[in-house]
């Protein structure tokens, strides 16, 4: 394989079953120079599995700004540098992002090496509609603001992708349940590749309940979709929308009263309306 001198690799590594690493990234995290990793120490086993020798350095959300500027110097001069998450393809709810733009604004070369994606794993097995999605990351952690959150969302049609954590997996699947209601479809899947995989499809309320009453379902790494809004109930979410709005904006200026109605009801802001034109 070439190999280009002042390189960034952007390396996806597994998210469970080490096999899942490629041929290919283990040839680049073999030959680079250096590898900005998450945390170090959670990738020495990996690393060291594969046989790499190449110094590491942390790049996490707290340092990145500083460590950017070093890593596109040493790209500079010649170094080939390899960007790995602690799992997955990195900058997919990772750091990365500020390198990756460093890089590409020095001139450098910015190459992907892909691989293993928790979203796109659980996404190809989920039984929802796959052709449109939408990848949403983590929910906020306070129950208000993650409720305000998916009421934004409510009318959003392509399937919805969620990270979460253990510790607030039940909370969250009951807030998805509330804002969304107990019969939109949804799928849970688990410590995706890992020995206790679990994937669990069902309306959310009962999802809701599982995720309750199994204390196995609240343990590991968690994706969660939810199958986007169909037309009626995009459509009974508009018409909300435009009520709500109609009563505010006989007390408040059209924008804000087009904010509030799309913070309460969930409808898309520009369907309610649109500066210098007119709502509807």
């Amino acid at each position: 394989m070439t190999h280009r001198p002042g390189q960034l690799w952007v390396v996806a590594t597994p998210i469970g079953h080490l096999d899942d690493l490629s041929l290919r990234a283990v040839e680049v995290l073999r030959r680079v120079a250096v590898i900005a990793a998450e945390d170090t120490r959670h990738s020495a086993p990996l690393l060291a599995r594969i046989g790499s020798s190449a110094a590491t350095v942390a790049l996490h959300e707290h340092n990145e700004r500083e460590q950017c500027e070093r890593l596109v110097e040493r790209m500079q001069a010649g170094a080939d540098v390899a960007l790995i998450s602690d799992a997955g393809t990195p900058l997919i709810s990772d750091p990365g992002f500020r390198l990756v733009r460093a890089a590409r604004a020095a001139g450098l070369v910015v190459s992907p090496v892909p691989g293993a994606c928790a979203a796109i794993a659980a996404l190809s097995v989920a039984g929802l509609p796959s052709d449109r999605f939408v990848f949403e990351g983590f929910l906020p952690p306070k129950s208000s603001a993650r409720r305000e959150r998916l009421q934004a969302l409510v009318a959003e049609p392509r399937t919805l992708i969620f990270y979460e954590s253990s510790h607030r997996i039940e909370e969250s699947i009951a807030d998805l349940a509330a804002v969304f209601g107990p019969a939109r479809e949804g799928v849970i899947a688990r410590e995706l590749t890992k020995r206790f995989e679990t994937i669990l499809a069902a309306p959310l309320g009962r999802l809701a309940e599982r995720v309750a009453t199994d204390a196995d379902q609240r343990r590991g790494e968690f994706v969660v979709l939810v199958a986007g809004a169909q037309d009626e109930q995009a459509d009974a979410v508009l018409a909300e929308g435009r009520r709500v709005f109609a009563l505010l904006s006989s007390e408040l200026p059209p924008a804000r009263a087009a904010k509030l109605a799309a913070a309460i009801t969930g409808a898309p802001r520009k369907s309610l309306y649109a500066p210098g034109g007119d709502a509807g």
